[in-house]
């Protein structure tokens, strides 16, 4: 194992809960799947919503099914900056006394009290990918950009196992930008 890992850069998008899904386009509603996701059973939908902060709002942002237990917004802190909303930096799930939002769908307004965060950079294993470069579930790790333009070094790196994950690192746009990341960039990960 050379310790290199994919880098696919994850843009601003949301997940719903069920309940705040048929609030937004109404009642029984199902997301459709428009393209599948680099993890098993995770895809971007045709469904956009408009995410309204205090300056301004983005419009059109992605959904991401399947659905969840609760609904989340994830924004870069660019994004966050500009339509004046709080996005504290954070690992999927984690939005207690997160920042607050307004969704707008075409049958229906959320006033999401928490729930937008900004991503943790972080790494997707299974078992067996951990095991190859000897890291463990929560470790947290570097991983080294060399591109001779704009290399760099994310630190900070929470590495995510699951036997339901694939080998991927997840950084955002803001992050993707800095160090001129496209597709099929590999970093090196460094304990």
């Amino acid at each position: 194992m050379d310790n290199k890992v994919l880098i696919e850069t994850s843009a601003r998008h949301i997940h719903l809960s069920q309940a705040d899904l048929e609030t937004l386009f109404g009642a029984g509603y199902t997301l459709t799947p428009k393209k599948d996701l680099s993890q098993p059973g995770q895809f971007a939908c045709t469904e956009r919503l408009d995410v309204v902060g205090s300056k301004k709002t983005l419009n059109g942002v992605t959904i991401l099914g399947p659905v969840r237990s609760a609904t989340q917004v994830e924004l870069s802190l660019t994004d966050a900056r500009s339509i004046g909303v709080t996005a504290p930096i954070r690992e999927s799930g984690d939005v207690a006394g997160s920042g607050a939002c307004r969704l707008v769908g075409p049958k229906g307004e959320i006033e999401l009290q928490e729930g937008v965060i900004a991503a943790k950079r972080h790494i997707h294993m299974t078992p067996a990918d951990a095991e190859a470069f000897g890291v463990e579930n929560g470790q947290i790790v570097s991983v080294q950009v060399e591109n001779g333009e704009r290399s760099l070094t994310f630190g900070d790196v929470v590495v995510r196992v699951s036997d339901k994950y694939a080998l991927a690192m997840h950084i955002d746009t803001d992050e993707s930008n800095a160090a001129c990341v496209t597709p099929g960039t590999m970093g090196t990960v460094v304990k």
